[in-house]
């Protein structure tokens, strides 16, 4: 396995971080602690959850027990993970709905402060590596979330903090005010959906992350599973079918088609090149992969050892390209009109 480091923090965290988002339900209890202890016996030591995977009715599966009747994520790594804490970084999130009640999301220092001592009894630990604000939250100040970040890691319940699907501009303002009113809680990490089939983040997230030392850690990097295997497409759940919305576009599939073709011509298979590539990307630490069953994770491991050719990452580029980000005119100098103009 290899590794990067995680923002300015100094942690060291594999190169592919084990997702947690349908523990209880695919992996079931029993096969998620066998898929926990596969993950540090290939080396993985970044762990990614929140305090609303797994137990929620969205996750619900045909075979699966119900939400009520499911634990949640965390309790399930906790467990799985006694004895090992010291070896993992465990990255968690809050500002989902968590409760009936109208403060049981968002981030206001009470929820967040409420969310984080929770997450703690539930993973059985004293600390946690990263923690991130989940969403945007309209209604909170950015000032006041970072504000109670800070508290929490000079606290020492928290160690870094992290801004998941945030747009680049919050994310340079949360810098802004970190810096501004020198808060320790300046983001590390930026956790949002990103794959060869969907690039928005490299409109500006990524290049800011590159700017600004912020780690991207993509989840969904295998677009629900298209660009692992073709099969998928046999499967009775798939894609974002797992969280309640739609499967695939024939467009993606198009392009998953070639993706698979050029991975066999290459020797690899398809999970392989889709990870690799993504790995290329500038700013991206580690990616999050969901895998159900330890055969999964096993083979999703082996992409962090496969080294892509400029040219094939190039033709991998030019399958599915996003709409390119602003770029300011390079020069010397100032900008001289053409003689067309």
């Amino acid at each position: 396995m290899k590794y990067s480091v995680l923002g300015r923090t100094g942690m060291r965290v594999s190169r592919i971080c084990l997702g947690t988002a349908t523990f209880g339900v695919a992996p079931d209890p029993q096969e998620a602690d066998r898929v926990v202890a596969a993950a540090l016996d290939l080396g993985i030591n970044f762990i990614d959850t929140a305090d609303v995977y797994g137990n929620m009715p969205v996750f619900d599966r045909i075979g699966a027990p119900p939400a009520a009747d499911r634990e949640s994520a965390e309790e399930i790594l906790g467990r799985a993970l006694r004895g090992h804490r010291d070896e993992v970084v465990i990255a968690t999130k809050a500002n989902g709905v968590t409760g009936p009640g109208v403060n049981d999301r968002g981030l206001s220092r009470r929820h967040i402060i409420r969310r984080v001592e929770n997450s703690l009894r539930r993973l059985k630990t004293d600390w946690i590596d990263l923690h991130y604000a989940h969403d945007p939250d309209p209604d909170t100040p950015l000032e006041e979330t970072l504000a109670a970040y800070d508290d929490l890691i000079r606290q020492g319940k928290i160690r870094a903090v992290g801004l998941s699907n945030h747009p680049a501009w919050q994310m340079v303002r949360a810098l802004w005010i970190t810096d501004d009113r020198r808060l320790v809680s300046a983001p590390a990490a930026a956790q949002v959906k990103y794959s060869l089939l969907d690039r928005a983040a490299e409109r500006e997230l990524a290049p800011a992350g590159e700017q600004f030392h912020i780690s991207i850690v993509p989840y969904a990097p295998l677009h629900g599973g298209l660009l692992a295997d073709l099969a998928v497409l046999d499967r009775e759940v798939f894609g974002d079918q797992r969280f309640g919305a739609a499967g695939f576009s024939d467009p993606e599939i198009a392009v998953a088609r070639e993706v698979d073709r050029l991975a066999r011509e290459w020797g690899l298979r398809m999970h392989q090149a889709s990870l690799a590539w993504l790995l290329s990307r500038p700013a991206v630490a580690s990616l999050i992969v969901g895998a159900e069953n330890v055969a999964e994770l096993r083979a999703n491991a082996s992409a962090a050892d496969v080294q892509l050719s400029a040219e094939q990452l190039n033709t991998l580029t030019a399958l599915a390209v996003e709409p390119p980000a602003f770029h300011h005119r390079a020069g010397d100098g100032p900008h001289q009109p053409s003689s067309a103009s």
